[in-house]
């Protein structure tokens, strides 16, 4: 009889240990969860972010793009009046050369 009691009270006590144990396990599950929807919210705060630097990036790179396409017209300019200024100061110098002689 005294064997079946110490039975039971063991029985008994793994019964609380294990419920102990499964309360544990669904604070910890309910924690993890919340941890879980915390790191999708910040997850979409980010690629809201990211999708704003992707649209900056985009916007600044056309700007670049029109700058550069600006510099190089006007560098065309610039070597076309050059070259003309070259052009003209040479017949100038030919003409000088020509009527002076």
């Amino acid at each position: 009889m005294e064997a079946i009691k110490k039975k039971m009270q063991m029985l008994k006590l793994d019964k609380e240990n294990a419920i102990d144990r499964a309360e544990q396990a669904e604070a910890d599950k309910k924690q993890a969860e919340d941890r879980c929807k915390q790191l999708e919210e910040e997850q979409q705060g980010l690629q809201k972010k990211l999708k704003g630097t992707e649209d900056e990036v985009e916007k600044y790179s056309e700007s670049v793009k029109e700058a550069q396409e600006k510099l190089e017209q006007a560098e065309k300019k610039a070597t076309d009046v050059s070259r003309h200024a070259s052009n003209s100061s040479s017949m100038q110098a030919l003409d000088l050369e020509g009527g002076g002689s």
